[in-house]
């Protein structure tokens, strides 16, 4: 018993002369630990709660990938120009909202009558009705008990949104905003649908009118947008589609992004993009007995893939790519 209280009157003595010594450091002062230094962060500063006929919102660098909720608001503006790690919205109604990226998943339940502008991982909703959601996501949308759900591309303009993009770690060529899954279906009812191709965003959800969110210099100039305006699910126009690849490179988006504007110029649909690590495998499939001549591009990062359709799209594609670009391969009827 003695022995063993000794030792433990030793560890206090010796934690206390410790305690003493770390108050010393640095002329005196406490010593600061990286835990120490952190900023506090208070959930009330990542919350809209309650709110009813107002503009409000967050301006570039002011969530800085926080989780961020929005809840019971009722004929609201919301924005929120930052990235994000999740967001949840709950209980809204009558709302127009935009979400800038979101690293992980955006959550709506029980809203209803809400135009949305999202950017995410992960969208899902589930007791939700009579939304319009121009959405940009890169794995299936899925729905659960929601009627009246309409879904169109993602389009949207602001200096600091690439960067978000990449913070978030999106890519604005991974989209799948039109392939939704519906995972309550109703037998011979359809709960969601595409909004028409010239339905215009300004439509739906405003410009701010608030005079510090108005300091975001905004477009909603569908040529502008970020996120490449794709044609999606919709039917096509043409039995004709050209696929073209740029292999990563150090102006591979430049080049995807100055291509999409040449074939758009000449009448083409943009149907869908993807950026992806291509395999040998997927090289043989897309570019058959070429495939070996690729691999060493493939090694140095991700390609960058445009589905076009339309009247004359293979011929316009390679025209365009052997006049102006370098480091693309075209190739007819396939998507990886």
């Amino acid at each position: 018993m003695g022995c063993c209280f000794s030792k433990q009157a030793k560890r206090k003595e010796s934690a206390k002369e410790s305690g003493e010594q770390l108050q010393q450091v640095d002329g005196g002062e406490s010593k600061q630990y990286s835990w120490d230094k952190r900023e506090k962060v208070d959930p009330k500063d990542y919350m809209f709660n309650g709110l009813k006929d107002e503009t409000i919102g967050r301006l570039p660098d002011k969530v800085a990938g926080q989780q961020f909720v929005i809840q019971e608001c009722q004929n609201c503006n919301i924005y929120i120009f930052d990235h994000s790690a999740t967001i949840t919205i709950d209980d809204c109604t009558n709302c127009r909202i935009f979400l800038g990226p979101v690293k992980g998943s955006v959550f709506f339940r029980d809203c209803k009558d809400c135009k949305c502008i999202v950017a995410c991982q992960q969208f899902r909703t589930r007791d939700c009705r009579k939304m319009d959601i121009f959405l940009c996501c890169s794995t299936q949308p899925i729905i659960e008990s929601s009627t009246g759900m309409k879904f169109g591309c993602f389009q949207f303009y602001y200096p600091e949104l690439a960067a978000q993009f990449k913070d978030a770690g999106l890519s604005i060529f991974n989209n799948t905003w039109s392939n939704i899954h519906d995972f309550t279906p109703v037998s011979g009812e359809t709960n969601w649908s595409l909004l028409p191709n010239d339905c215009k965003i300004q439509d739906c959800v405003p410009l701010p009118d608030n005079e510090e969110l108005k300091t975001v210099r905004v477009s909603m100039d569908v040529n502008r947008s970020i996120v490449p305006v794709t044609w999606g699910q919709r039917q096509k126009k043409s039995d004709e589609s050209c696929l073209v690849v740029f292999f990563a490179g150090d102006y591979t988006i430049a080049n995807a992004r100055k291509m999409i504007d040449e074939m758009i110029g000449k009448g083409l649909s943009l149907i869908q993009t993807k950026e992806v690590a291509m395999k040998l495998e997927d090289a043989k499939r897309v570019f058959k007995e070429q495939a070996t001549e690729f691999l060493p591009l493939l090694e140095h990062g991700s390609v960058v893939a445009l589905e076009f359709n339309g009247e004359g799209a293979v011929e316009t594609c390679q025209t365009v790519t052997s006049s102006i670009f370098s480091g693309t391969k075209v190739s007819s009827n396939r998507f990886l």
